[in-house]
């Protein structure tokens, strides 16, 4: 039986949960969560319904050392928590250019998890970024919120493609630029 491999991404500690890498135990309550539909819409990656296996290659995937994204589990057991109340992610774009992306389990939604999670990542750094960009649905404006909320600055309209809607939805874009 292999061993779970460290990957090498940093831990992010906040007040209410660390962010860190995912475990494959973590298929379940991801399966649970990304599987709501609700929470897929939202999301331009994840399908609806969650086809069989796709949750284990997408912790294979952030797990790769050839990963174009780190992905951190919103783990809130520490604190009497849940192991896994969303997911926060880091892509790489450019050369010190990443773009964020995130959900959180409906059981979170307004309780300011995710803005903390965006702070927690953006205070880190763990890229050594210049810029983080970021796109939400327009018909998401909790999101949007999270965004602003944090410091991002609107760049404009676009859209984007939703696999669990299957269709090109209108985006939001917005962007930070970090110093230093």
């Amino acid at each position: 039986m292999k061993h779970d491999l460290i990957v090498n991404q940093p831990v992010v500690e906040a007040e209410r949960f660390v962010l860190r890498p995912l475990r494959r135990s973590d298929q379940g309550l991801i399966e649970m969560y990304a599987g709501d539909e609700a929470v897929a819409r939202m999301t331009s990656s994840i399908p609806h319904p969650l086809p069989p296996g796709s949750v284990e290659a997408y912790i294979a995937r952030a797990r790769a050392d050839d990963r174009l994204e780190d992905v951190w589990a919103i783990d809130g057991s520490a604190a009497g928590g849940s192991e896994i109340m969303g997911i926060i992610g880091l892509k790489r774009v450019d050369l010190g250019k990443v773009e964020i992306g995130y959900w959180v389990a409906p059981a979170f939604w307004n309780t300011g998890l995710a803005s903390e999670a965006v702070r927690a990542l953006i205070g880190a750094n763990p890229m050594q970024s210049d810029t983080i960009f970021a796109a939400v649905f327009q018909d998401n404006p909790a999101s949007a919120r999270v965004l602003t909320n944090c410091g991002f600055q609107y760049l404009g309209d676009a859209e984007s493609f939703s696999v669990a809607r299957n269709a090109a939805v209108p985006t939001w874009t917005y962007s930070l630029k970090l110093t230093g």
